[in-house]
């Protein structure tokens, strides 16, 4: 199997993991961090608000195994830069969702 295939197949086990953790997360009953290390905020609605989390985290899973396929082209191939700006790109893009829309959305209001 060439280096290439192989790792792309890694690549693939680290998004079905954040699919993984979508599943959980949707049928988790107390809220969800984002952040690591950080305290959950007071969330107003919990069962929505870890839906909304599920599907940014399985939407970020499905982008990331789509990311993953220039690693097909072999190791030495230039389209690799795609895989390294998509994931630059959909990470900050996963960070403003969470904290300008479902952040803001189910912050307790006090």
């Amino acid at each position: 199997m060439p280096g290439g295939t192989i790792g792309f197949i890694l690549w693939c086990v680290f998004g079905c993991l954040f699919i993984c953790l979508a599943a959980y997360t949707w049928f988790s009953k107390k809220p969800m961090g984002f952040w690591a290390n950080a305290e959950v905020f007071e969330v107003s609605d919990v069962k929505k608000y870890n839906h909304a989390l599920s599907r940014l985290f399985c939407t970020y899973g499905i982008v990331l195994i789509v990311l993953g396929l220039p690693l097909l082209a072999g190791p030495n191939s230039p389209w690799i830069v795609i895989t390294i700006l998509g994931i630059m790109l959909e990470s900050i893009a996963a960070m403003i969702v969470y904290s300008a829309v479902i952040e803001k959305k189910y912050k307790k209001r006090k």
